[in-house]
C-alpha cells in the first residue's frame, strides 16, 4: 500500500509538473487522533465507566487465588470431599471469572470501536478543510511516506482544527 501511495505521488507529480509544484502535506493519522482534547475525553469516560468492572475483576482474580493457595495448602487437612467441593468451587469462580472479562472485554471494545469511528469520519474532513486552507493538493498518511521534511507535517494542525472544530463539552 505505502508502494502504490508512493507510485501515485510521483505520477502525480511528474505530471503535476509541467503546470505548477505539487503542494503535499503529511499527517500522521494516530498522532493527530490520540491529541484530540474529544478522544482524550472518551477514553476517559471509558475508564470511569468500565473501572469499576475491572477492579471488581481484579478482586475476583484475587478470591480466586486465595482459594486456589486453600486448597494447595490444606490438602492434608481437608478430607477429599471438602477438597472436592472447594476444587469445583474454584473452577466455578474461575468460569465466571474469564466469561465476565470477556463480557467487558466485548463491550470495551464496542464503545471505543463506536468513539474511534465517529471521531475518525470527523478527522478526515478536518483534514481536507486544513488542507484546503493551506492550499495543499495531496495529504498523505506518514506510515505511508518514507520520507517527509518536518514542515509538512499537518499533524498539530489538524488536532487544533479538530478540537475547534469539535469542542469537549464537560
Amino acid at each position: 500500500m505505502a508502494g502504490a501511495a508512493v507510485a501515485l505521488l510521483v505520477g502525480l507529480s511528474s505530471t503535476a509538473a509541467a503546470q505548477a509544484p505539487l503542494k503535499v502535506g503529511v499527517v500522521s493519522l494516530q498522532k493527530a487522533l490520540e491529541g484530540t482534547a474529544e478522544l482524550k475525553q472518551a477514553e476517559a469516560d471509558l475508564r470511569a465507566k468500565f473501572g469499576p468492572r475491572q477492579d471488581e475483576l481484579a478482586q475476583m482474580e484475587k478470591d480466586i487465588a486465595k482459594m486456589q493457595q486453600d486448597y494447595d495448602g490444606n490438602q492434608g487437612k481437608y478430607n477429599q470431599a471438602a477438597l472436592a467441593e472447594l476444587g469445583q468451587r474454584i473452577q466455578r469462580r474461575q468460569v465466571q471469572l474469564q466469561r465476565n472479562s470477556q463480557a467487558l472485554q466485548d463491550e470495551v471494545n464496542r464503545d471505543r470501536q463506536d468513539v474511534l469511528q465517529r471521531v475518525g469520519k470527523n478527522l478526515q474532513d478536518v483534514i481536507k478543510k486544513v488542507a484546503e486552507e493551506k492550499g495543499l493538493d495531496l495529504v498523505v498518511d506518514s506510515t505511508a511516506a518514507l520520507f517527509s521534511k518536518p514542515a509538512m507535517d499537518i499533524s498539530l494542525d489538524v488536532t487544533t482544527a479538530y478540537d475547534k472544530a469539535f469542542p469537549v463539552k464537560k
